[in-house]
């Protein structure tokens, strides 16, 4: 019954992400720009979160509480830092160079292979999100949510104190062509991406006391994106090709994992 409930509302929630998608891409068919979806990635998990809140068939509990303010004030965040870092520095390098390749058939294309992909992932990441709104049981909080909470506070210090630390040190002219290795970057060279997949494990653990156990394909996925896709993988070459020291740096530096750095 329970998830019979939950195919319900997340295909609601689906409804959604489409129109903002669809709604979105048409903008950055006016900027000229695709990298705006980037911008949207944070912001969509919180109108998807507030969607299944809104529309949840049961009577609400602490834990749909939780989870609403906990991705919103995530969603929220890492949307407002990329906007800020974004705005008025044009398309990204990666979109610019795949407007390039397609040329003319870019604005068709970009529908399929930027907005409608990015929206699928979405959908299917944000499933924890819907599985806890779709259950009532247990109404109380259980151990899950409480660990989840620890965990969610531990990622959430790492990517937003690492995003914090980054947005400061290139902000100093005198950092250029330094590398950044100190503060959670002296334990972690993706302090971000590592408290990204922390927050979706708390929302995992959340989503498992709710009884929504069926979830785990959304942090497996959301960490496999951000380590062997768009996060770590595609960094690591680009950093390791124009960054000196950088080897020496990842020698010494765990790649995802906080840990102490290793001795020379």
């Amino acid at each position: 019954m329970v998830f019979l409930e939950f195919i319900k509302l997340h295909s609601v929630v689906g409804i959604w992400i489409l129109g903002l998608m669809l709604s979105f891409w048409l903008l950055s068919l006016i900027l000229k720009d695709s990298s705006i979806v980037d911008i949207i990635w944070g912001a969509g998990f919180v109108m998807s979160v507030w969607v299944a809140f809104l529309n949840a068939p049961v009577m609400i509990n602490a834990r749909h509480y939780l989870i609403l303010i906990l991705v919103t004030i995530w969603g929220l965040r890492l949307s407002l830092h990329i906007f800020f870092r974004n705005v008025g520095k044009g398309e990204d390098f990666r979109y610019a160079k795949w407007r390039e390749e397609n040329g003319k058939q870019w604005w068709w294309r970009s529908f399929f292979k930027v907005f409608l992909l990015q929206g699928l992932l979405m959908w299917l990441i944000a499933s924890p999100l819907s599985a806890i709104q779709a259950s009532t049981k247990p109404a109380n909080l259980l151990i899950f949510d409480y660990i989840a909470i620890i965990i969610w506070l531990i990622g959430f210090f790492f990517e937003a104190f690492g995003d914090y630390q980054l947005t400061r040190f290139r902000a100093n002219p005198s950092n250029k062509g330094n590398l950044l290795d100190y503060g959670v970057w002296r334990y972690t060279r993706h302090p971000n991406y590592f408290g990204d997949s922390a927050q979706w494990w708390a929302y995992y653990l959340i989503a498992l006391a709710a009884g929504g156990w069926w979830t785990i394909f959304s942090p497996i996925l959301m960490t496999h994106f951000l380590v062997n896709v768009s996060g770590v993988a595609m960094l690591e070459k680009s950093l390791i090709e124009r960054k000196p020291g950088y080897k020496a740096y990842a020698k010494k530096t765990n790649a995802f994992i906080p840990w102490f750095p290793k001795k020379n």
